[in-house]
């Protein structure tokens, strides 16, 4: 097969259908666009998640009084809990310090005593920072000897799986949506290509070409509809995110620095959706005859 001709007719599909190949190639770069704004926010909404995911520890509470040698045995038991990444011992002076530090009065001079009992401040491991996952952990310190009470953020917890899911679906959704229409307007553009050349196809099939040599332009003809489309995607986010954004506040240029990476992902995606959208009309649109 011709390199030069596969080319050749790859491009010319430009020239026949140009309103169709500029439409789709506009469609492909704001559904680019659209999926790269919203893999950004995904990005930075995961990051705040995280973030809040990884303030919540536990407070476990022990029991008075205790003596040092309980306190090391309790700490033991607490780290062999799965999904304890650590735990810090505050005592009851330590508990009183960080009450002045929060609340600006001392402890003794409101109540005359420290009623503040000791307790170990308990960081979770990756993988149990959920509600499902804390509470495997809670259930864990409770059954603990020398362990009075144990409290955590279990609402902020549950907030933020509810939340994610609900993000994570609404995401998926408009991503699909949006792909499925590139997809859908590239297969138009390449079937309209594929109806002109019609007589031409008929002939080429009776002279004995093969399946590869007739598909394989107009497969390539949507490949650079989609690269052309991501190009454009790729230059049109890079504006917007490192230009665009900093007219409206410098605080969010933080959150929208995407490395180099992420654009050539773009232009991947570009690809693949013009290669998709021309297989889709290669497939259907062009019936050959089993040889025999």
């Amino acid at each position: 097969m011709s390199l030069a001709y596969t080319l050749s007719e790859s491009i010319s599909g430009f020239r026949r259908a140009r309103l169709s190949t500029f439409v789709s190639v506009v469609t492909v770069s704001i559904s680019l666009v659209l999926l790269g704004v919203f893999a950004v926010l995904t990005i930075n909404v995961s990051r705040l998640i995280e973030t809040l995911r990884g303030k919540v520890e536990m407070e476990a509470f022990l029991q008075e009084p205790v003596s040092p040698a309980g306190i090391e045995e309790i700490a033991k038991s607490i780290l062999a809990i799965d999904g304890v990444e650590s735990a810090l011992f505050v005592s009851k002076e330590e508990a009183a310090r960080i009450f002045k530090e929060e609340f600006g009065e001392d402890i003794h001079t409101v109540l005359e005593f420290n009623p503040l009992p000791p307790s170990f401040k308990i960081a979770l491991k990756e993988g149990y920072k959920t509600s499902s996952g804390a509470q495997q952990v809670y259930d864990a310190l409770v059954r603990l000897k020398g362990i009075e009470k144990v409290i955590y953020r279990k609402a902020l917890l549950e907030m933020i799986d509810r939340r994610t899911s609900t993000i994570h679906d609404l995401t998926l959704g408009l991503g699909i949506l949006i792909s499925l229409s590139s997809i859908f307007l590239v297969a138009n553009t390449i079937r309209l290509a594929i109806h002109a050349k019609r007589k031409l196809l008929r002939t080429m099939e009776l002279v004995g070409a093969t399946r590869p040599f007739i598909r394989l332009p107009f497969l390539l003809e949507g490949i650079i509809q989609g690269f052309v489309g991501g190009l454009v995607a790729a230059c049109l986010l890079y504006i917007l995110l490192h230009f665009g954004i900093r007219f409206l506040s410098s605080e969010f240029s933080e959150f929208t620095r995407m490395p180099w990476t992420f654009y050539g992902l773009v232009l991947l995606a570009g690809m693949a959706l013009g290669l998709i959208g021309s297989t889709i009309a290669v497939v259907r649109f062009i019936r050959l005859k089993e040889s025999s």
